[in-house]
């Protein structure tokens, strides 16, 4: 028996928190090369993330061991606290994605299939090795979405089945990636020499979303839920989710419409301004009918977009924020899809490949109203997502390698590019009265998704003002009203409003997480302001809250209070 008595622990030979984070990076590069070609780390485009449901048992057994290791593993000051608090959430909320199904569902933004057809865009072709690895992944297109159509089967027979009304938008997408030509422009650029090898691999990567399309057709439709909506259980995972926090979600759905209605006061103070005793509607009409306010042709616009991005990021840098060499350059570009939506991705690890902007222009459309896309310019920009996504990306002496590539939340993420726009607002960016119309539409369409959401997903009642007010029938949400209320409420194309409602249906907890984000973020914001008294400074409460990385909201919110 030895009597020899025990050495006191320390820090110094214990695995980190940082530890555990990068070897958990390490891993699942590995396992979501799809993942690792979004986050611009090197070295896995030629792969393809597994689609089948070993594929997502493997990555749900990552995500198991990590948590474990976190168990064990020690912090060393509050910063690793953070990222602790950060990545045990995460991976926690992502097995609860995982058990309910809800990580791998058809739907007409974010499905599987999204996944592969996306994993394209962000692909480097400068080089014959970064053009080897597009042949490898076109090689692997049927066989992933052979892969993904286990992982349907393998849910329907637990009892997991997709939404007919997402069924039949991912078909008729699917059959238009396949006719489009999206491959056959991707590798219109490629080497001579492989030309024809390219060619043929585009029109058999064209070819599976054929096939895919007919599977759901005739092998998925008559198997397909009738109803849209996922349940309140569902639909609070989904939510905590989104948000990295709990909330009530009866309180929220109140909360959304009573938003609502103060948005809208405001637009008709604002639509005075343009139109004396006119409506929103007659303002809307003379401000698409301004020449100033319009611009033809998608070159055009980005060329516009750009002009904008960068003297914003010129003006607010070294005055409300402080802006690294790095993240001063944000290309905006024009997206390969016709979605019609405008959206961010981040820089690559080293900063080779900028932060981006694109525009998905719709096919058809060949004029854009600045006043309406002024404030989008913002929010995915800087002060929004650009400031925010690159600049975590930046700070490497600060974060772990998890924190500044993958841990994306959109609470945190949306709701502070929605908390962007209105900070602009309050810095006179949208004091021309056109501006600020389409800054408060934007945010109106914002809190309309709250009531809708959670009232379809919920059942919830609508409203009893609302079916007053805008003659929707008493009863619970259906897919119908809540289309009837977005055309309400806000100025969308039909085609559009459609694209929206069936995403809101098939996306549970999402959308809200823009409007609910920016609630927590203006509450954290006023918390602090509280707290601080006469010595509360905006510019380093922004610093510091971005400092901290992606989080969850409430631990946002500890975290801050913490400082």
């Amino acid at each position: 028996m030895n009597d020899a008595p025990s050495q006191p622990s320390t820090t110094a030979n214990r695995v980190t928190v940082d530890d555990v984070a990068d070897r958990y990076v390490d891993e699942l590069v590995r396992l979501d090369p799809f993942e690792a070609t979004y986050a611009g780390v090197a070295g896995h485009d030629a792969e393809s993330t597994d689609l089948s449901p070993d594929g997502y048992a493997e990555r749900a057994e990552l995500a198991k061991r990590t948590l474990a290791a976190l168990d064990d593993a020690v912090a060393r000051d509050e910063r690793e606290r953070v990222a602790g608090e950060a990545l045990r959430e995460r991976l926690g909320l992502s097995l609860e994605m995982y058990d309910a199904g809800l990580d791998r569902t058809l739907s007409n933004i974010a499905s599987p299939m999204h996944a592969i057809r996306e994993a394209f865009d962000l692909m480097p072709t400068d080089t014959d090795e970064q053009w080897a690895a597009i042949a490898s992944r076109l090689r692997d297109v049927g066989p992933n979405l052979d892969r993904y159509r286990q992982t349907i089967e393998a849910d329907i027979a637990a009892g997991l089945p997709p939404a007919r009304r997402q069924v039949q938008a991912v078909i008729e997408q699917a059959k238009q990636v396949a006719t489009d030509g999206l491959f056959t422009e991707l590798v219109g650029p490629a080497p001579e020499a492989r030309k024809s090898e390219f060619d043929r691999l585009a029109a058999d990567a064209s070819g599976a979303f054929t096939d895919f399309a007919g599977y759901l057709a005739d092998e998925v439709m008559g198997r397909a839920r009738q109803h849209d909506h996922a349940g309140r259980d569902t639909y609070r995972i989904a939510s905590r989710f989104f948000l990295g926090a709990e909330v009530d979600l009866d309180e929220t759905y109140a909360w959304g419409l009573a938003e609502l209605n103060r948005i809208e006061a405001e637009m008709a103070e604002v639509a005075n301004q343009i139109v004396p005793g006119g409506s929103v509607d007659d303002a809307v009409a003379a401000l698409d009918a301004d020449p100033a306010r319009n611009i033809t042709g998608a070159e055009p616009f980005r060329t516009w977009m750009q002009a904008l991005s960068d003297k914003t990021i010129a003006e607010l840098n070294g005055t409300h924020f402080d802006i690294p060499e790095p993240i001063q350059t944000l290309e905006c570009r024009i997206a390969p899809t016709k979605d019609g939506v405008m959206y961010y991705t981040g820089p690559s690890e080293d900063f080779s490949r900028p932060g981006q902007m694109w525009w998905s222009v719709p096919e058809g459309i060949d004029s854009f109203s600045t006043w309406q896309e002024t404030t989008t310019v913002f929010h995915e920009g800087v002060p929004g997502h650009h400031l925010q996504v690159a600049q975590v990306a930046y700070l490497k002496e600060q974060l772990n390698r998890w924190q500044r590539l993958f841990c994306w939340i959109s609470g945190h993420g949306e709701g502070w590019a929605l908390y962007a726009e209105r900070l602009m607002s309050d810095l006179g960016y949208l004091d021309d009265p056109g501006d600020r119309l389409g800054m408060l539409d934007a945010q109106a369409l914002r809190a309309a998704r709250v009531v809708i959401d959670i009232g379809v997903h919920l059942q919830l009642d609508v409203p009893d003002e609302v079916v007053r007010r805008d003659g929707l029938p008493a009863g619970p949400w259906s897919g119908e009203a809540a289309y009837e209320f977005l055309r309400t409420h806000t100025r969308q194309p039909d085609e559009v409003n459609r694209f929206e409602i069936t995403r809101y249906l098939g996306w549970p907890g999402q959308a809200p997480s823009y409007k609910i984000g920016e609630r927590i973020w203006i509450a954290a914001r006023e918390d602090a302001r509280r707290r601080k008294g006469a010595d509360f400074d905006l510019k380093e409460f922004h610093r510091q809250a971005l400092s901290l990385g992606t989080l969850g909201l409430d631990p946002l919110q500890e975290a801050l209070a913490r400082l």
